[in-house]
């Protein structure tokens, strides 16, 4: 084919992509047609250009080149293309777009099988793509490349640089973002509007290579993909300078048509400006090398030993127990902000460096990355404080809508951190994993009880966190005792008892100081040590809610959303009073004992309850 023949078919492919994009909109009612519009001839380049290389009928393929869109409301560009390609029908796009029970949901996801990661809150499109990138250089050596559309209105987002910078850092030179630069946002002109040099500016200053195009000239475009694809030890950014709306005159350039549909009539009109709609053109993509990803065997993992009369924080026995489980888990990887010496994943570097990777202060692009790593197979351990995982939070709850394999790990939980005092201390984390659905939510007391519920968390396909503590506690169980997510221990037990104590963590060993001192006075307790809070074990609860006069819950941890509520909550349709003993005081610099009193969540406290309840 010549250049001109080349030329002229995917300018009858952008015709075809308008026309889907449309009518997919204008049949729903509802989209972002202007958004997509403007990035069109960027996306028809980029698949059937002869760059993308893809095996369609195959998107699982390990060397497939990815494709996210950040701007994920521009969908409907997304679908035609793959429209475009062959792997969508026009009726099943126009007929079924944003409609219930269709997998052309209004912004990407999963359901989907071309999309790599859901997406629409903006700014979080290049962290994941940074993680994929990270996976073909160091860890699988593929030589598959990461495509990411960006809008110019999320590059305001802080995230946007936290993954640039990371990008730099790591020489990421199979990372290719593409900026559509169309100068509007939902409510009018962006940032810096149609200035390109601005952002070249920034972006050149932070180590990525960049390129200016005319993102509507298939002759600036395609030079452009061929150069970025050549460039050696940095990322790329594709800056183009592009007109919302393009192709239809009304809509060109306009404020006010952000997120809105064509009216009939003006879908009408807005076809007629198209011009010829070539409906049989079909763009094709070039398969990927067929090379094998780096894949290690599995090997049995070495049995935990941890002295009885020792304590010991649960956040080292977290370090540990990454270490000593990778040969059984040879697909996990460690991602920490900067705070490995605090997490203690520090243990796992320095077993395995290559596995590890340091994201430093960047809470929101750790997430993103460690999403993008488990799209790609791998089980990462993303760790920092639990109180810094506030920060990610919206990265976090969108990973759900990708349905990852994806672990998180927060240190210094709670008041009994102690001195470092309210800044550091995670108080909210159990309610924030809590709401995000099909979650996992664990919260050890022990060293053993951690390395077995981090072993848990590597089996189980889906989203985990661990909480774990600063401060040493003592050994409870024995190596042999099995942990399964949904469990809980019994430890304490009696026909006698008048009260049961659930607690998990830190307030666990204040449990057992209550039952020493309290069975010394005659008076029996039960106590739980309920590890699991999400899911949590029902049965044993209830039983507890038959067999003694009221259940007393114990958290270090605000009350909503916590251990208690959780408890509560299971426990709604039976008559035993549930009481909860929480940090319900605005926390101070103290000692850990001191805080513990002070929040009326200590053994003193305990007892002061249960005696006040009989």
């Amino acid at each position: 084919m010549s250049e001109q023949e080349h030329l002229g078919r995917l300018t009858k492919l952008a015709v075809l992509i308008r026309y889907y994009i449309l009518a997919a909109t204008t049949a729903a009612g509802s989209g972002h047609p202007t958004s997509s519009l403007s990035a069109t001839e960027l996306m028809t380049a980029l698949l059937f250009g002869g760059f993308f290389r893809y095996n369609a009928d195959h998107p699982d393929h390990p060397n497939n080149d990815r494709l996210i869109f950040s701007k994920g409301h521009a969908s409907p560009l997304f679908y035609a293309i793959w429209a475009a390609a062959g792997k969508l029908s026009e009726e099943e796009l126009i007929k079924t777009y944003r409609k219930f029970g269709s997998p052309l949901e209004g912004h990407p996801t999963v359901s989907f099988p071309h999309t790599e990661a859901a997406t629409g809150s903006l700014g979080q499109g290049l962290s994941i793509g940074l993680g994929m990138a990270l996976n073909a250089k160091y860890l699988d050596r593929l030589p598959y490349l990461t495509y990411v559309l960006l809008g110019d209105s999320e590059m305001a987002e802080g995230s946007q640089w936290e993954a640039i910078q990371l990008a730099a850092h790591y020489e990421l030179d199979n990372l290719i973002g593409i900026l559509d630069v169309n100068r509007l946002g939902q409510r009018g002109e962006t940032m810096y509007g149609h200035d390109l040099q601005a952002y070249e500016q920034r972006l050149a200053a932070f180590g990525w290579e960049t390129i200016l195009v005319d993102g509507h000239s298939f002759e600036e475009i395609l030079p452009a993909y061929q150069q970025a694809a050549l460039v050696s030890g940095k990322p790329v950014m594709i800056i183009a300078r592009t007109i919302k709306g393009k192709g239809v005159s009304f809509l060109e350039d306009r404020n006010g048509w952000h997120g809105k549909a064509l009216k009939p009539e003006e879908y009408a009109r807005a076809l007629t400006e198209l011009g010829e709609i070539d409906r049989s053109v079909r763009g094709e993509i070039p398969k990927p090398h067929d090379q094998k990803p780096l894949e290690p065997q599995p090997r049995k993992a070495q049995p935990l030993s941890y002295p009885a009369d020792k304590p010991v924080a649960t956040r080292t026995a977290y370090g540990h127990a990454l270490a000593r489980i990778y040969p059984e888990f040879p697909r996990i990887v460690s991602l920490d902000g900067e705070v490995s010496n605090s997490t203690m994943a520090e243990i796992f570097q320095k077993a395995y460096p290559e596995r590890f990777f340091e994201v430093y202060i960047a809470e929101q692009n750790m997430v993103g990355m460690g999403l993008g790593l488990s799209r790609r197979g791998k089980i990462p351990f993303v760790s920092t404080f639990a109180a810094f995982f506030s920060r990610a939070y919206d990265q976090i709850r969108m990973s759900q809508y990708s349905d990852p394999n994806l672990k998180f790990v927060g240190s210094h939980a709670g008041v009994s951190i102690g001195e470092d005092g309210p800044s550091q201390m995670g108080l909210e984390d159990i309610a924030m994993f809590r709401a995000v659905l099909d979650s996992v939510v664990l919260y050890p007391g022990d060293a053993v009880s951690t390395e077995k519920l981090v072993e848990a968390m590597a089996r189980h396909r889906g989203i985990a966190y661990l909480r774990t503590t600063r401060m040493a506690t003592p050994v409870v169980y024995a190596p042999e005792e099995e942990f399964n997510i949904g469990g809980c221990k019994v430890l304490r037990q009696s026909d006698r008892d008048a009260a049961t104590v659930v607690a998990a963590g830190v307030t666990l060993h204040e449990a057992l100081a209550t039952y020493e001192i309290l069975q010394k006075e005659g008076i029996f307790i039960r106590v739980i040590d309920l590890y699991s809070i999400k899911p949590l074990d029902l049965a044993a609860l209830q039983d507890a809610a038959r067999e003694t006069r009221c259940l007393i819950t114990v958290e270090d941890h605000y009350p909503e959303g916590g251990l208690g509520e959780a408890v509560l909550s299971a426990l709604a349709p039976m008559s035993t009073p549930v009481h909860s003993l929480a940090v319900r005081r605005k926390p101070k610099s103290g000692k850990p004992g001191e805080l513990l009193d002070y929040e009326d969540i200590s053994a003193g406290a305990i007892i002061r309850k249960v005696k006040e309840l009989l």
